[in-house]
């Protein structure tokens, strides 16, 4: 399947402000001081606050499509609803698709919040423990899937950002495996097969 270049902006940049990001290898944090926890929740509902009525009906419209398909991995009706909120919001804040983010957990984690890979990585997008003392604060939970979808999509949009809107690059970035092309592949097959819309 041809995929065309994603087109980035900076957008990503306002995920890593409010992670407080200090990005490996920089000298200095785009945020000058941490983001206190208590601020986090109301800078989080002040996104959703700042949504269209079209932009609503367009993620109510994408939940609704999703739905179905991730009926496979989580039954609860309400736990999928509220997993195929937190993704949107996440994956358009960094400026990614949706359903992209749907493929790159299926192909991660299928969905199990409390995955543990052999390597030590966590959660549904599976983030390397690592990078909470690059992006974060330690109380950070990477089992908490708001927290996790957060790192997975920055971490994600910044590397697309590096490599210039090349998804398989910025996959195998992801995974660590940069130069090979079976995990971008992964993921592109899931993406294609079971969420990306017509």
């Amino acid at each position: 399947m041809h995929l065309a270049r994603w087109s980035m902006t900076a957008r990503w940049l306002s995920i890593a402000v409010t992670l407080s990001v200090m990005l490996p290898g920089s000298a200095q944090p785009l945020a000058a001081q941490p983001l206190p926890p208590a601020l986090r929740p109301t800078l989080e509902t002040a996104n959703l606050q700042h949504q269209t009525a079209q932009q609503q009906w367009a993620a109510r419209q994408w939940r609704m499509q999703m739905d179905s398909p991730l009926s496979r991995f989580v039954d609860d009706a309400t736990q999928r609803q509220t997993l195929l909120t937190r993704i949107y919001q996440e994956a358009r804040l960094a400026g990614l698709p949706p359903d992209l983010i749907l493929a790159l957990i299926q192909v991660e984690s299928a969905f199990k919040t409390d995955a543990i890979s052999s390597a030590g990585a966590v959660g549904l997008m599976q983030i390397m423990p690592f990078w909470v003392s690059e992006l974060g604060l330690p109380i950070d939970d990477l089992t908490h899937p708001p927290r996790n979808l957060r790192y997975g999509c920055t971490i994600l949009a910044h590397y697309l950002a590096i490599e210039n809107g090349d998804f398989t690059r910025a996959l195998a970035r992801y995974n660590g495996s940069l130069g090979e092309t079976w995990y971008p592949e992964r993921v592109m097959h899931a993406w294609r097969d079971t969420w990306r819309q017509p």
